[in-house]
């Protein structure tokens, strides 16, 4: 809000006015009795109710006073006593829990409005009322209310049908019980007759209405159509205390969301059910993308903006324009009368699930919706020459190396994950782009158990749908989803989807690398770094580095993870050495190698001890290496021998 404007002055007033009425109640339920003071206290019965607008409009006959030892039936109403329109909010409504032949004490500043044309005075500005329980049959009438499923009228009235903006035929509405909404217990029918293949007759297309008619408490009786733009899952952190140990330790779930758009283009956000495992998500993408489905049960968890929600809305402006013209707000929604030339939505509705309901239902059976927006494939190539930031992207990309965030601090599963990936729009271009391009996962985008366990077995190609790309990088946050598989439906936008055929190249260092990525390194070794030299052997079968010496025989190594005698172990090494790089003649290489493919660089003897002089002047190429830095002052860069996958 503008500093110093209106709606920033209207926010402090509504604040303030929230704080007196709380403040108001909270001494009424105190003191338990209703304020001694009663200069300009307005008395009124009910006679009759109905909403209105989302306004409860109460027919009431005022009353002089309120004997507090009589009953509500027992007062006396004389024919000359006029009869007010008195209006209550919806949270005073809901405050009073109102009926008809209750008294209520309306306190000042309650004002009165006298209409032209009309004989009834309306009262409005009720917000410091209080329901008289009256002594004698007050318990009786209380539980006889509560067992009672009383109906309101409901009278819907939208503001086109006020300006006249709606068509002739739209105007004739029914008034009967369709439009009556139960104010108490309910009954649920489980045999009742469905007029529409996803629920009820009180079928409504607009979130937007829905929130302002029901309120942010939650709809029950009617139920909002949309389509299923996105499903993903969202990091939800729930804390269990350890019987074991006593402490407080975290636990990791996921709740599920449906990124919904309404027939007016309106979004909104659903956080269904907790699960305790993300890898459902791929098929939950593949049955209910696209899909019509009917939202109930649902309330408002929060109204979020552009500028609290980036992520969200980068998400919902990848979404916008609708694919198809949407209806407009106040106008007849003939074909002419639609469009597509909106402005992107401001806000947006958080919406969650009550408990108890059943909240979501999707037809699975019916077609894919024409306002459905698959995601765009773009080649790598075409996603690193985009100039706009902030850019959800969508990419078939092969995984070649995965390295994890090394801050010991951050626990692991917090802990940032790089993957660096290609394809044949990359490895066809001759110097031009990076033939390897780094991903950044960031520890709010949730990876699937069976995603982990594929990228640490073998490179494989991965769909990275709803990924981030701005400032040169291309970042998986919350709302990106990674597949195994490609999906059902997608727009190409002219990039190859193929697999890679042959072997991947890698970019050799020169002057143009840049530290976190991968290239390919050849030169001649010029030092050894010897304080920082160690071997250790490790199992020829599964590669574990945990051997001992083997009780039976003492020369013989054993193997604790396979529980086998390990005949010919596999020498392993670290060490660092400084090498002369012709395409980076300028700068101090230093390599630490660690694998066993440095065997072909070292002179290694059966111990593990290497000479020096037999190192020195040995030429080394090609090497896969990760750049962990590039130092200015002194000209340095320090790379680490690597493994693809």
């Amino acid at each position: 809000l503008c500093r110093g404007g209106l709606a920033e002055r209207l926010c402090r007033l509504q604040n303030r006015e929230r704080s007196a009425i709380s403040f108001w109640r909270h001494q009424c339920i105190s003191d338990a009795k209703i304020p001694s003071d009663k200069s300009g206290v307005l008395i009124v019965k009910i006679l009759e109710m109905f909403e209105e607008c989302t306004i409860q409009v109460a027919i009431c006959q005022q009353l002089e006073q309120s004997p507090a030892t009589l009953s509500s039936e027992d007062v006396v109403i004389s024919a000359g006593e006029p009869i007010l329109k008195v209006l209550f909010a919806r949270e005073t409504a809901a405050h009073l829990k109102n009926r008809p032949q209750d008294i209520i004490h309306i306190y000042p500043p309650w004002q009165k409005l006298l209409l032209k044309n009309a004989d009834v005075p309306v009262i409005m500005n009720t917000y410091f009322s209080q329901k008289v329980l009256l002594t004698e049959h007050s318990e009786t009438r209380e539980k006889t209310y509560g067992l009672t499923k009383m109906l309101v009228r409901k009278n819907v009235i939208s503001l086109a049908q006020t300006f006249r903006l709606d068509d002739l035929d739209d105007e004739l509405r029914q008034e009967s019980s369709d439009n009556q909404v139960a104010c108490g217990p309910q009954i649920h029918n489980n045999h009742a007759v469905k007029q529409h293949p996803l629920g009820h007759s009180t079928v409504n297309d607009s979130l937007l209405e829905m929130v302002e008619s029901q309120g942010a408490v939650g709809w029950r009786e009617t139920k909002v159509r949309v389509v299923i733009q996105r499903v993903y899952c969202l990091p939800a952190r729930e804390g269990y205390r350890s019987h074991i140990q006593g402490n407080k330790a975290l636990r990791m779930f996921y709740r599920l969301c449906l990124l919904v758009q309404d027939a007016y283009g309106m979004f909104s956000e659903v956080q269904l059910q907790s699960l305790s495992s993300s890898d459902d998500i791929e098929q939950y993408c593949r049955r209910w993308e696209g899909k019509f489905c009917c939202l109930s049960g649902m309330k408002v968890l929060q109204r979020t903006t552009r500028g609290r929600a980036l992520g969200l809305f980068s998400l919902i402006d990848s979404l916008w324009p609708p694919a198809v013209p949407v209806k407009v707000p106040g106008q007849s929604q003939d074909s002419e009368m639609m469009t597509t030339n909106l402005p992107p939505p401001s806000f947006c509705y958080i919406l969650t699930v009550q408990s108890g309901e059943i909240h979501v239902e999707v037809d699975e059976e019916e077609q894919i919706s024409n306002l459905y927006q698959p995601p765009v494939v773009h080649g790598l190539k075409d996603i690193l020459q985009i100039d706009g930031c902030n850019e959800r992207c969508s990419f078939w990309a092969q995984v070649l190396y995965l390295r994890l965030q090394t801050k010991h601090s951050v626990p692991i599963n917090q802990r940032e994950i790089w993957l660096f990936v290609t394809d044949s729009t990359l490895q066809d271009v001759v110097h031009v782009t990076p033939k390897v391009v780094a991903v950044s996962v960031a520890a709010s985008c949730v990876l699937s158990t069976g995603m982990t366990e594929a990228l640490g077995v073998a490179s494989r190609p991965v769909f990275f749908k709803d990924a981030l790309w701005g400032n040169g990088k291309i970042i998986c946050v919350e709302r990106t989803v990674l597949l195994l598989q490609k999906p059902l439906l997608y727009s190409a936008a002219g990039a190859d989807l193929s697999e890679l055929a042959g072997p991947v190249r890698l970019d050799e260092l020169d002057s143009t690398t840049q530290a976190n990525s991968v290239c390919a390194l050849r030169g001649t070794v010029v030092g050894v770094n010897e304080s920082t030299a160690f071997s250790w052997p490790t199992c020829d079968r599964c590669g574990s580095g945990k051997l001992e010496l083997c009780p039976q025989d003492r020369g013989l190594l054993y193997c604790n993870q396979c529980s086998e005698v390990v005949i010919s172990p596999v020498l392993k090494m670290q060490l660092e050495v400084f090498l002369s790089c012709p395409s980076r003649s300028q700068s101090t290489v230093k390599v630490k190698v660690r694998h066993k493919i440095s065997y072909g660089v070292l002179s290694i003897v059966r111990l593990g001890i290497y000479e020096v002089q037999s190192v020195l002047g040995k030429e080394v190429g090609f090497l896969n290496c990760y750049v962990r830095s590039i130092i200015s002052h002194p000209n340095c860069v320090v790379l680490e021998e690597i493994v693809l996958l």
